[in-house]
């Protein structure tokens, strides 16, 4: 007779845990962080319903939907959540197909010790703080003394200096150029790890058969991370009212600012800066919250029903 799945799952865990209870003891870290930040806050999502003043605490007016409705009837409110919503699209066209290849090219590369020099290269941009780089960029880009313009001038292609950083459409070229180039190799990783999963049975036949490397790559390569880029696509979908305080701030100034508020920048303004209305910040931060998981929901039901896999 066959052993209930009920009484044999236990048993199953209490021996993964003794012989492997050293991975386990290396979640607890993580998994509280997680627990902490990410789980014990919820309950504190109910000043988004209060009017919430700080002197008065859990005891401050309950107002029900009305901070929505405030908030629904904000003009600034439109502006940033078109903003982030067009940038985030964007971003998603241009700056998402770029692990991709990266990881592609990579993979292609048959010296080793130059393959992990441009890893290490490819990978350090993503250490870097949304401050320095900014301030690398400001320095780089400037219309008149910077080294970018010096050099395009002393190669003859411009006459003026170009406003990289001060002329909003310039700005929004170069905003999303440089997240491409600071994310890009830390995203190559797992379309990485996922290549080297693939069969290398596979190429070896392919090769027996005449595939050339193009080939190779886009029937072998491509479908084996298929199942990786759908998942990944899914959860930045899920992103697409998230908007990156600390590169927006660093990178604003008052002649891009047309383009440069988004919804984290409306937050800070009107909620956490010095208007201090925290049940605004709550209200659009739980707004954005349940916008991401209907998406991710929703892109996931998508995807299986394409045949895909699904996050889910």
């Amino acid at each position: 007779m066959t052993k209930p799945v009920s009484k044999g799952l236990p048993e199953r865990f209490r021996k993964a845990m003794r012989k492997y209870w050293q991975l386990f003891a290396m979640l607890v870290v993580p998994l509280t962080f997680v627990f902490v930040f990410n789980y014990m806050v919820y309950p504190n999502l109910r000043i988004a319903f209060m009017n919430y003043r700080p002197a008065r605490g859990w005891n401050s007016d309950w107002v029900g939907f009305e901070i929505f409705r405030m908030v629904f009837k904000d003009a600034d409110f439109y502006r940033a959540l078109r903003n982030t919503v067009v940038f985030n699209i964007a971003d998603i066209i241009l700056h998402f197909p770029a692990p991709i290849i990266l990881a592609l090219m990579l993979n292609e590369l048959r010296f080793s010790k130059y393959k992990r020099i441009s890893q290490t290269i490819l990978y350090l941009p993503h250490f870097l703080s949304a401050i320095i780089i900014a301030s690398i960029a400001y320095t780089l880009l400037k219309p008149e003394t910077g080294l970018v313009n010096v050099a395009l001038r002393d190669a003859g292609l411009i006459e003026r200096g170009i406003p990289f950083l001060t002329d909003r459409w310039y700005w929004v070229f170069t905003y999303l150029t440089i997240n491409i180039w600071q994310a890009m190799g830390w995203g190559s990783i797992i379309y990485l790890s996922t290549i080297s999963s693939i069969d290398p049975g596979l190429y070896d036949a392919a090769i027996v058969d005449g595939a050339n490397r193009f080939k190779r790559l886009w029937h072998i390569t491509l479908p084996g991370i298929k199942p990786t880029i759908v998942i990944l696509l899914i959860m930045r979908l899920g992103q697409l009212l998230g908007s990156g305080f600390e590169r927006l701030y660093a990178f604003g100034n008052v002649n891009v600012r047309e383009f440069q508020y988004q919804i984290s920048i409306y937050i800070y303004e009107k909620g956490l800066g010095p208007a201090g209305d925290f049940s605004r910040s709550a209200a659009v931060g739980l707004f954005q919250t349940v916008i991401g998981c209907i998406l991710v929901f929703g892109s996931d039901r998508i995807a299986k029903k394409l045949g895909e896999d699904g996050l889910l």
